[in-house]
């Protein structure tokens, strides 16, 4: 299914689990460096920085085709644009093949500007072949985004194209549960709570019984997109906004007003980041636990947009006082921890990120300073032969 040679390919991710074991201390760096001459493999690049530099590149060259032909083209066929939209997706298509297959390209930042390119081409073509009332028709859209993104991820393992696919088959079961089903915006947040879990179990499942490591990247981010987007379902801020968004009185401005089932997306947005928090500690899931954070924090923050108990001054203090007592306790608690839950730093971690961090508190809380060379004294000592003190070896 992919578009690059499978030796090749294997030799990328053999590339980069030795990087990891470098960088870890398991291997020396003479060791690596010979890893990587003996391994031939796709051309690549780890520089996020260069690589956003290439695809900037890759837009203005891309956009500057598209610009030539249409000049030259709509001078001949003005009603035609329509078939230069599709000719365009087609060209961007074509040349990331070309560039997967005979450049052997690889998350180079050239290549990902065509195909990313294509697919917005083709988007814009397809929605504005299927108009309805001068509209675009979005379920197709969404359907065709999340076709096309899928079939290009199994096939050029961009990320990019797998979040594509995310958005598109979320966008695609959202739009037709609210367009298309009578009672589609009251079970709205439950179709997605719905489809979330179900697609979590789906790719965790995908991920214990994965063999080749093409898709894990893939699948990962399809597991924690659930997971933000299980959370989401039923927070009661989205679904109270989304729901007065979607209602006619959100044109004649005014405020939201209560939602049914308040009492259960109350309960859901307090538990949910909670239990996130547990397994991953349980099952030492980092992203996880990430995630656990990062929801607890925007249920903090929907509760404070509707219950105003304390100042925001006192709140902030008040917070940052149970954070730093609960940090300070966890690491008392796991300091010593050999097996588990433990303070002690990771070795796929940076190796040296702790003592450096050491080093920067300690000159910041008691003033160190780099040792410096003392002047030399301008009284020249010297010439002491035997007896010292400067004296010379005559009386």
């Amino acid at each position: 299914m992919t578009a690059y040679d499978k030796t090749l390919l294997d030799n990328v991710y053999l590339e980069e689990e030795a990087n990891r074991l470098k960088k870890s201390g398991f291997i020396s760096a003479e060791q690596y460096q010979s890893i990587q001459y003996q391994l031939p493999r796709l051309k690549s690049h780890n520089n996020i920085f260069f690589r956003i530099g290439l695809f900037f590149l890759g837009c203005m060259l891309y956009s500057s085709i598209c610009g030539m032909l249409s000049l030259f083209g709509l001078a001949i066929m003005d009603d035609a644009y329509l078939f230069f939209i599709y000719l365009f997706a087609v060209i961007g298509f074509g040349a990331k093949e070309f560039m997967s297959r005979e450049m052997k390209y690889f998350g180079f930042g050239l290549d990902d500007s065509f195909i990313l390119g294509a697919i917005l081409a083709l988007l814009i073509a397809v929605g504005l072949s299927f108009e309805e009332n001068y509209s675009p028709n979005y379920l197709i859209v969404t359907i065709a985004m999340a076709i096309v993104s899928s079939v290009a991820y199994l096939r050029y393992l961009n990320l990019s194209l797998a979040l594509l696919a995310c958005f598109g088959i979320t966008g695609s079961v959202a739009y037709f549960t609210f367009e298309y089903l009578i009672i589609g915006k009251t079970i709205l947040p439950f179709v997605m709570l719905l489809f979330s879990g179900s697609c979590y179990f789906i790719s965790k499942k995908k991920l214990q019984n994965l063999t080749a490591p093409y898709y894990y990247n893939g699948l990962k981010l399809a597991k924690g997109f659930c997971l933000i987007l299980f959370y989401l379902a039923g927070n009661y801020y989205v679904v109270r906004e989304l729901n007065f968004s979607l209602s006619e009185y959100y044109y004649y401005g005014g405020q939201s007003t209560e939602i049914p089932f308040a009492l259960f997306f109350w309960a859901f947005t307090i538990s949910v980041p909670v239990l996130y928090l547990y397994f991953s500690l349980k099952n030492k899931d980092r992203m996880l636990l990430w995630i656990g954070f990062l929801s607890l924090c925007f249920s903090i923050f929907t509760y404070k947009a509707y219950h105003h108990v304390l100042p925001p001054e006192a709140a902030l203090t008040i917070g940052g006082l149970l954070l730093f007592a609960f940090t300070y306790f966890a690491i008392k608690k796991t300091k010593h921890n050999e097996t588990g839950i433990t303070f002690k730093p990771d070795r796929f971690a940076d190796p040296n990120a702790f003592a450096n961090l050491q080093v920067l508190v300690a000159a910041s809380q008691f003033g160190l300073k780099p040792e410096v060379k003392p002047e030399e004294s301008p009284m020249e000592f010297g010439g002491g032969g035997f007896s010292g003190g400067g004296s010379s070896g005559e009386f």
